[in-house]
């Protein structure tokens, strides 16, 4: 192993900042930028060594790729994600200074968070009747009626998150490890409620012979099976039509017109 790599690899393991996810999207992060430095020609280059020109040749590649080597541009998003990165890689060396505070500075555009277009997806009863397996039909229902992320509907333990009118969402289910509550409302929720207990006891919906890598594989390959994709619209459904609930009108990405409350 590179002494770069090896040097940032001891870096993370040394500061355990986030939740385990947020490390290892670090930790392979991290040693992408390495690598690329090498192919750069930065190659006696320590962790301690990053500087201001490091950082524009990474950032010049990013915005722009490198056709000799085979690199496209990257999306706003992915390059924005490798700034934080390096941010956290010269805040823990003890110079912060070598990068700019904003990314505008780089010429990255802002991401866009808010679109008029609709991302939400409906989920059909013929669709589900496609899936053959109970855990997976249970985990997709749970997002269709509670806006769940796909990891926190396949690690959903429903004798500890149900609290009757409450759902609580454990920590270590949740993107950014932070314990979530969402309100049960409805009739359609308490009956998915009502069988996921049936389902899973005092366990989760990952089947008992089964790890949590395992039953993601299984979801993958039973939704794929029945031609459902881009599931994470379910969540973007359950939005769209909590904030009409709440206020009265459609979400501005809603499809239709827009209502005034009654």
């Amino acid at each position: 192993m590179r002494d770069l790599n090896f040097g940032l690899k001891q870096l993370c393991h040394a500061n355990r900042d986030g939740s385990y996810r947020t490390q290892a999207d670090r930790e392979r992060t991290l040693a992408q930028i390495a690598d690329q430095l090498h192919a750069l020609g930065y190659r006696n280059l320590r962790v301690h060594g990053l500087k201001q020109k490091h950082v524009d040749a990474l950032v010049g590649v990013w915005r722009y790729g490198d056709e000799q080597r085979g690199w496209q541009l990257l999306s706003v998003g992915t390059t924005k994600n490798r700034m934080s990165a390096l941010r956290w890689w010269a805040g823990k060396i003890g110079k912060p200074g070598v990068i700019a505070n904003s990314n505008g500075h780089y010429g990255i555009a802002k991401r866009q968070f808010v679109s008029n277009e609709s991302k939400g997806l409906t989920l059909q009863k013929e669709a589900l009747q496609r899936i053959g397996d109970p855990h997976v039909r249970l985990s997709l229902e749970l997002q269709r009626e509670f806006g769940l992320r796909r990891e926190e509907a396949i690690k959903f333990i429903p004798s500890y998150a149900d609290r009757g009118d409450t759902l609580v969402l454990k920590p270590s289910w949740t993107k950014g490890s932070k314990e979530r509550a969402i309100p049960v409302r409805t009739d359609a929720q308490r009956d998915v409620l009502f069988r996921a207990h049936r389902l899973a006891g005092r366990g989760s919906l990952i089947s008992n012979h089964r790890t949590y890598v395992q039953q993601k594989h299984v979801y993958e390959k039973q939704t794929a099976r029945a031609g459902l994709s881009h599931l994470h619209g379910l969540r973007h459904e359950y939005a769209q039509s909590r904030y009409q609930e709440i206020t009265g009108w459609k979400a501005p990405a809603a499809p239709g017109v827009r209502n005034r409350p009654s």
